[in-house]
């Protein structure tokens, strides 16, 4: 999708910690292979030593200050609507992230409505995990419906849905985990670190014997605090998550130096071997450039160490570093405002969804231009991916994890409002982990008379979201109108949850 709209009104909160840049480009990789033994002890001093000498090459760029105190959002535009017979391709990296949707819940549970930045209509979508039937022969099954959109008269909505191959959490590979854990003095504050601590004892507690858990922290220096240890050690490993403790400033660059080197030194080929950063994404101390951080983490995530990052906290808070540390490192981002959410994601973390199954995965859509007048992509701004890059496998773009679903929704201006015969083709093309080879699938983009009471609760989030962030897309659109889809179609405690946000939302606006 091209010439992104800026929405009116819409301030840029320029992140501290980081440059936001287009999808990247990968390296070749020596013709796919990837490292067959754990990296040695001086391989991996090697490796830090060029990680430490790349940071301090980033440049530092001056931060502007946010209009909600320290929290840093970055504006990504809105998609604009696309005539099908100039472009009829839409190409985007899949996203599984959820953070958006969990901060916007953090605020409005806090009596205000986030600010416009913070809203990232693809994490609101993916939010709610939709059962997609799983795939029995690849490692994709692809989804499309559609029908009449419920906000925009003569307009139809598309949803093109995606679902990872399930692995059981007895049959999943072995975990090398290095928990990078941020105790600086700021994670004092609303009791962030107790809240990491008991989200970590969640995830140990899914732990198989044959796991292993390293632990770094940093406060003004990063130090080792627990070696990688066997799964089997269950008490000293919660032992050592128990005597964390908040402490100094915020060295966030040698905490992941020393996490990374640590899951260099433990890797195992063929393991699921990975680095989570639990932080607040605040850094005041040692180099605070991220472009360097971003570069040296798309290496190392190109020998299978990948990083998942979680956010914790709200008054200073970075979500552009924390979402954009995961992209790089080709891991998940998700915002922990609660332990119920931290027991939520990280039951989820080990139950398979750990195991990555396809890297690069791509998505594009190939609309009719005799059938489709226009289109446009709702959220994914930032997973924008160039046409010709699509069959290109050396561009960097999104991961999934095994079961994992990604739904992603378009607004159709047809020719004909009635026409339900395909509009299109949806592929996907990604690299499969499994097979160590590129695979691609394509399937009809078909829609219906009507839309399910499923797709029918999915717009009204996508189009709370576009409210949210003042989309020009939405000036017709209200809260009220939302909140009577939603109540109709919710089903589940998420969803009713949901519902009441809505409520919450409206009330908050007439104050």
């Amino acid at each position: 999708m091209k010439n992104i709209v800026k929405a009116s009104g819409m301030t840029v909160l320029v992140a501290a910690l980081i440059g936001c840049g287009s999808t990247g480009q990968r390296a070749a990789e020596n013709n796919g292979s990837h490292p067959q033994t754990a990296a040695s002890p001086q391989q991996a001093a090697s490796e830090s030593s060029a990680l430490s000498r790349t940071m301090q090459d980033a440049s530092l760029p001056t931060p502007i200050p946010s209009r909600t105190d320290d929290m840093y959002f970055q504006n990504y535009g809105a998609n604009p609507f696309v005539s099908a017979a100039e472009d009829r391709l839409s190409t985007f990296a899949a996203d599984v992230d959820t953070g958006s949707y969990t901060v916007m819940r953090r605020y409005i549970h806090e009596g205000t409505l986030p600010p416009p930045d913070a809203v990232r209509v693809e994490e609101f979508i993916n939010y709610f995990p939709v059962a997609y039937p799983a795939p029995t022969d690849r490692t994709f099954s692809i989804v499309t419906d559609g029908g009449p959109s419920p906000f925009h008269p003569g307009h139809q909505l598309v949803r093109i849905g995606i679902k990872g191959k399930e692995i059981a959490s007895d049959d999943r590979k072995p975990a090398r985990l290095v928990f990078v854990i941020d105790v600086s003095g700021s994670m004092a504050r609303e009791n962030r670190l107790e809240l990491v601590k008991k989200s970590l004892n969640v995830l140990v507690d899914q732990l198989q014997p044959d796991d292993t858990v390293g632990i770094v922290v940093y406060g003004s220096n990063g130090r080792v605090v627990l070696p990688p240890t066997s799964a089997k050690q269950r008490p000293a490993i919660l032992s050592a998550i128990a005597e964390l403790k908040p402490e100094g400033s915020t060295n966030a660059e040698e905490g992941l130096l020393l996490g990374y080197e640590l899951a260099s030194r433990s890797f195992e080929r063929g393991a699921i071997n990975r680095v989570i950063l639990c932080s607040d994404g605040v850094a005041n101390v040692g180099v605070t450039g991220a472009e360097g951080i971003l570069r040296s983490i798309e290496d190392f995530s190109r020998k299978e160490i990948y990083l998942s990052t979680f956010g914790f906290g709200m008054g200073n808070y970075n979500d552009v570093l924390m979402e954009q540390l995961a992209d790089k490192g080709e891991g998940n981002y998700a915002y922990i405002d609660s332990f119920s959410e931290a027991k939520r994601v990280f039951t989820e973390a080990l139950t398979g969804k750990l195991q990555t199954i396809a890297r690069d995965v791509k998505i594009q859509v190939e609309f009719d231009p005799a059938k489709v007048d226009s289109y446009r992509l709702l959220g994914y701004e930032n997973r924008d991916v160039r046409d010709e890059d699509f069959r290109n496998d050396k561009t960097d773009a999104g991961e999934v994890g095994a079961g994992h679903t990604v739904t992603a929704l378009y607004e159709i201006k047809p020719k004909k409002a009635a026409d339900t015969t395909p509009l299109g083709t949806v592929r996907i093309r990604h690299h499969d982990v499994a097979t160590n080879r590129v695979e691609e699938t394509s399937q009809p983009v078909q829609v219906q008379t009507t839309l399910s009471p499923e797709l029918k609760f999915l717009a009204s989030v996508a189009e709370f979201a576009e409210i949210l962030r003042e989309s020009p897309w939405s000036e017709r659109s209200s809260l009220h109108d939302v909140l009577e889809l939603a109540k109709a179609n919710a089903s589940g405690e998420e969803q009713r949850e949901f519902v009441r946000l809505v409520e919450n939302s409206l009330a908050l606006r007439k104050h």
